[in-house]
């Protein structure tokens, strides 16, 4: 998928997201006028909520190793008016260019805990960038009820390489991001803690919604076919699809929901 389709995407999906994110980002209570780091920002979205949470006197670096992104993150923050108080770099969460113990807290979400990568030592260069006594988040994707009425689709959905992110199959349990307190009490963090959120929605959908939902089955279910039995694999096709009689958002008692996991901790000071 080229990026001005993702990018895409991820602004039509958001509608969903955004509340919840916005929840997770008030739990954090980050001090007015503190400065942070959003690590892997893609476009910034949540960099905006964290800035709005920091106010007038804070400030947000969100960095990404997308220079499309990053592009696309400027564009929508000058048009908010809020150039000076975010801004953005390119560079990589395994190596981040930025010196020891700058920031106030540091933030990810949808990104340490995702892919093959060794998650506890990302978790580690978050650690360092950050001030003794500085917060240190990140939050994923956890869970979805999507297709009411089919659990077992769903399941069957849920064991596909896609639809198991941001667990990666075959990976070390340990490395599993629901362990995440143990990545944080080895890197000696305080006040470690863990809270799910969940965002829902029922019917009927407004159209901002209903398309958001199509965008998410799609984002969250891509090719599956030669994972799934045949008789999956229909069934599937038959709700998943907009164009099915069948489509599962146009049932009249609708309901569907997803979580997030936050983790959270402070350096020690």
């Amino acid at each position: 998928m080229d990026a001005d389709c993702y990018i895409q995407r991820l602004k039509v999906s958001n509608s969903l997201r955004e509340p919840v994110l916005r929840e997770m980002v008030r739990a954090l209570r980050l001090p007015a006028g503190s400065s942070g780091l959003d690590a892997g920002c893609g476009v910034g979205l949540q960099s905006l909520l964290l800035a709005g949470v920091v106010g007038p006197a804070g400030h947000v670096t969100g960095l990404d190793i997308s220079a499309e992104m990053l592009d696309y993150g400027r564009e929508m923050v000058k048009a908010a008016g809020l150039s000076g108080r975010i801004s953005f770099r390119e560079g990589d969460i395994a190596s981040l260019p930025f010196d020891n113990n700058i920031f106030d807290w540091v933030w990810s979400t949808d990104c340490v805990g995702y892919g093959p990568w060794d998650t506890p030592a990302l978790l580690k260069e978050l650690v360092r960038v950050v001030k003794p006594g500085g917060i240190v988040a990140i939050a994923a994707w956890s869970s979805e009820k999507l297709l009411p009425g089919y659990p077992r689709l769903e399941a069957r959905l849920g064991a596909t390489a896609a639809g198991i992110a941001p667990f990666v199959q075959g990976k070390n349990p340990a490395l599993h991001f629901s362990r995440a307190l143990g990545w944080f009490h080895q890197l000696g963090l305080k006040e470690t803690g863990a809270q799910a959120f969940t965002g829902s929605f029922c019917a009927p959908l407004d159209d901002d919604v209903r398309q958001a939902l199509k965008e998410l089955i799609d984002m969250r279910w891509p090719n599956v076919d030669s994972e799934l039995l045949p008789e999956d694999l229909a069934e599937f096709e038959r709700l998943c699809r907009p164009e099915s009689p069948d489509f599962i958002l146009n049932l009249p008692d609708y309901y569907a929901f997803f979580t997030y996991a936050l983790f959270r901790g402070k350096k020690a000071g």
